[in-house]
Parts: structure tokens; C-alpha cells; sequence
């Protein structure tokens, strides 16, 4: 929370001094929402270009251009002050703010057509280097797509992520149409060739990934990336909770997770499954009522008459607050798993896990030395052979080769991490397919700067109470 406030403030009061240059009420500049209002006003352009600003791509094209001759009505608009701006406008902003020699001149009227294509060409091309510049150095936007992560976070969260807490990696893959991931926008040509692949460096950062952090990263299996063989820094990005750091012995009792013998802090508003039998089936508009959207129900079915069973993903606050639904006959949780199941990592009969009930597992630390075995290899085996940097590692009959040499033990190349979600039941997590490598690794999830709620009504669509909030 400090460090957002360092960030936040120093904006906020630069276009407080910078509206009241314009003659503009500087209180404004201290509103969510309206201040990206005052800033078009400023720049002569109108309110309802905000709803351009949310589009991927575009948005950021117009922002940029937008910004640009908000910066241009105080004298500035340059490349120079445009990068300055939006890497540092914590910096940049109060600096223009409380200059002196920074008065307000107002935008130029635009009449000619060949001066609004020659606007718009150089805002396109501020607007690729500069989003560029910010994507790969300091934040990145993203989505929540799925509910893994309910209710911590929402589908429909837009939030920012930090490549300075960890330090940004080095590209990859250069070769890459600019603000693209792994596809040209809107079609399934891919916006890459592997012509050229850099060495990968991760630059300082100002912290570490720790238990407990909410972390952005690259999901390592080819099976989660449409069984395409990605470079690292073009996997799909996946976003869940690290619950355990290099070196830890990590374990799940009864769904309780452990750390070196220690229990973990479970988030507040962690999720499991609950069976929930109603009198009958539940109305769409009463579920609305009782905050229920269709990402929360598993499965819903009817095993005889009066009686209607849900399985449902809640909170244990809402688990309590259905029970006193008069149409509701009894809620209760899922019983954790026992067993072994098939689907959970590392399926071997060495490790008889399920979601419920997993390990003791010693996460991989760069330098840790394991003896190759039938038991070792099961756990370990995979993460060595695809993802801590061997350029010919094979497990062959029980028995591990690099270079073609058995080995008879192995030491890692680099630190792994384990990620949940915090819907436990309805998260495709670590527990299911294992480590994730240092290199994986994207950013810190910092705070949140718009959320929608899909399901609801056109007026309740924005969850206004969501707007930055940090994420923890």
C-alpha cells in the first residue's frame, strides 16, 4: 500500500497544479475516472473517447495521443517528455506542475485533414514505442479471464502488474509484432517467428517472489499452451498465488497448506466447493440476489423430487449466509479428497496425492542436489528435462542422461516456485502439473483499475468499489 501511494500521489498532485494552470478545478484531479475526464477536456478532445481508452490496443494508441496533446497544452507533446510522462509521471507530472517556467497555452484548433493524419501517424507511433517502453520495463495490463483466483480476484478485473518488483526479463523473442503476445490481434496468425532467440536475463529488481505474493507468470506445460511449443517469454500467462518459494518443504493436510512445517495464512476470502440442496431449482434472478454468478456453480441436478443439488464454489461467509435461505435445506462443504488421484502431479505411484491432501514436496532450489532415482526422478524428472536449461536431458528407464551421461545425481539450474488459486476447487494449478521455473516468471499483480462484472445489468456494470484496489 505505501509503495502504490508513493506512486499514486505524486501523479494526482501534478495534475492537481497542472489543471489549476488551465484554469480547471484541481480537486478533480483527485477522482478516479473524472480525471482521465479533465484530461480530455484539456486536450480538447471529447468525454466519450474514455470508452475508446478501454479498448486493448486502440486504447492505448488513443491514450497516448490523447496524453500527448494534454502535454502539448502546457508546451510539451515532444517524444522526450511523452516517455518521460508515461514512464515517470510520478516524477514527471509534479515537476511540470510546480515549474514556473511550465504555463498553460492551450491546444491549437486542427483544420486541415493532412494535419489529423499527421497527428494520428505520430500519436500510432508514440503510442507503440512508448506502450513498448512501459509493457516490458514497468507495468503490464491483464485480465482475469477465469475464477481460479475468486474471490481475491473477480473475472473481469483489469489490473496492472509490476515488472519492477521482480525485475523485467530481457526479450527472448525480438522477432515479434509490437504489443502482441502470441497472435496478431483478432486472428490466429502468430505474431513471432523464431528466427532469432536471445539469451534470456532477468534486470534487478526491488524484491523477490515470496509466499503469499499474487504473481503473474508463464504456465510451463505445452498441454496449457494449445500444445504449441512457445518460447518461454510467449506462454500463456496464468495468474495465481505463490504458496511456496525455492527450498521449501511443501505440504497439503487436509486442505490446509503447510510450508516447512508452518501453516500458511489462508486468504480471507478463500474459495472451496460446497454441496448445497435446495427445495427447487434456484432462479437466475435470485441467484443475482445471493451474489451467485454462473462461474460459482460446478454442477447443478435434480436426484428426486423437492430436492435440487448444487455444487457450488464459495467462501465459507457466504456457505454461512445461504444456510439461512428459507428454500435452501442444508449446505455443506465437499469432504476433502483421500486417495490418490490421477490428474494431480506428479501422477506416480511415488506420490499418492490429491488437491486435498498433497506431498511433503521439496520445491527445486537453484544449487540443491538431489541422487537420481525411480522416486526422485518421478517428481523431478520432467521439470530437468524441459525446463532447467539441459540442452539434452533424457529419462530413460528409470535412469536420467545429459550429454548422453547416466547420472548418478543432479543439481538445478535455477529456482522454482508452487502456485495456487485461491478458489482451491476450481483452480488448474500447481497440484496439477508442478513447478514454475525462476524464468517463468512475468511480475507482481499490483493493483486493480477497473472491474466488470459480465453478468450484470448494463447500469451495474462497473464495480466501482473494485477501482484501485491493491491486490494482496
Amino acid at each position: 500500500m505505501l509503495l502504490i501511494g508513493l506512486i499514486l500521489i505524486p501523479v494526482f498532485v501534478g495534475q492537481f497544479m497542472l489543471q489549476r494552470k488551465a484554469g480547471r478545478p484541481g480537486w478533480l484531479a483527485l477522482i478516479p475516472v473524472v480525471n482521465a475526464l479533465e484530461i480530455l477536456k484539456i486536450a480538447k478532445r471529447p468525454w466519450w473517447w474514455i470508452f475508446y481508452q478501454l479498448i486493448p490496443l486502440i486504447g492505448a494508441i488513443i491514450s497516448v495521443g490523447v496524453y500527448r496533446e494534454f502535454l502539448k497544452a502546457y508546451g510539451k507533446g515532444t517524444m522526450k517528455d511523452i516517455i518521460l510522462a508515461l514512464l515517470f509521471p510520478f516524477i514527471y507530472l509534479p515537476y511540470l506542475g510546480f515549474s514556473k517556467d511550465v504555463q498553460y497555452i492551450g491546444v491549437p484548433e486542427r483544420h486541415k485533414t493532412q494535419d489529423t493524419v499527421s497527428e494520428w501517424s505520430e500519436a500510432i507511433g508514440f503510442a507503440v514505442i512508448a506502450a513498448t517502453l512501459i509493457r516490458w520495463l514497468i507495468m503490464e495490463a491483464y485480465t482475469i479471464p477465469t475464477p481460479s483466483m475468486e474471490n481475491s480476484l473477480l473475472v473481469g478485473d483489469f489490473l496492472f502488474v509490476s515488472k519492477f518488483h521482480y525485475g523485467t526479463r530481457t526479450p527472448m523473442t525480438p522477432l515479434q509484432v509490437p504489443l502482441t503476445h502470441q497472435k496478431i490481434w483478432f486472428t490466429d496468425i502468430p505474431s513471432y517467428v523464431k528466427w532469432v532467440q536471445l539469451p534470456q536475463y532477468r534486470l534487478p529488481g526491488i524484491s523477490h517472489v515470496k509466499r503469499e505474493d499474487v504473481v503473474v507468470f508463464n504456465v510451463p506445460p505445452k498441454w496449457l499452451n494449445e500444445g504449441i511449443d512457445y518460447p518461454v517469454d510467449l506462454k500463456t500467462n496464468y495468474i495465481k498465488r505463490c504458496v511456496g518459494v525455492a527450498g521449501d518443504v511443501l505440504e497439503i493436510r487436509n486442505r490446509q497448506v503447510y510450508a516447512n512445517g508452518t501453516p500458511l495464512k489462508n486468504p480471507p476470502m478463500m474459495r472451496y466447493s460446497y454441496r448445497v440442496i435446495t427445495k427447487e431449482y434456484i432462479s437466475d434472478k435470485n441467484m443475482e440476489k445471493l451474489g451467485i454468478d454462473p462461474d460459482d456453480i460446478g454442477y447443478v441436478t435434480q436426484p428426486e423430487q423437492n430436492k435440487v443439488e448444487y455444487m457450488l464454489h464459495l467462501d465459507s461467509a457466504k456457505a454461512v449466509e445461504l444456510k439461512s435461505i428459507p428454500y435452501i435445506t442444508s449446505v455443506d462443504p465437499f469432504p476433502s479428497q483421500t486417495g490418490r488421484d490421477p490428474e494431480i502431479f506428479s501422477r506416480s505411484q511415488y506420490a499418492p496425492w490429491n488437491r486435498d491432501n498433497f506431498g511433503p514436496l521439496t520445491i527445486p532450489k537453484k544449487g540443491m542436489t538431489i541422487q537420481v532415482n525411480d522416486s526422485t526422478l518421478a517428481l523431478y524428472g520432467e521439470t530437468i528435462r524441459l525446463y532447467d536449461h539441459n540442452k539434452d536431458a533424457k529419462v530413460e528407464s528409470g535412469k536420467l542422461y545429459i550429454d548422453g551421461k547416466e547420472q548418478t545425481s543432479y543439481t538445478f539450474n535455477q529456482d522454482y516456485y508452487f502456485m495456487m488459486g485461491d478458489n482451491r476447487h476450481d483452480s488448474l494449478d500447481s497440484r496439477f502439473w508442478g513447478f514454475v521455473p525462476e524464468d517463468h516468471i512475468v511480475g507482481k499483480a499490483f493493483f486493480i483499475w477497473l472491474s466488470i462484472d459480465k453478468n450484470a445489468g448494463f447500469f451495474s456494470k462497473i464495480r466501482w468499489r473494485r477501482f484501485f484496489d491493491l491486490i494482496e
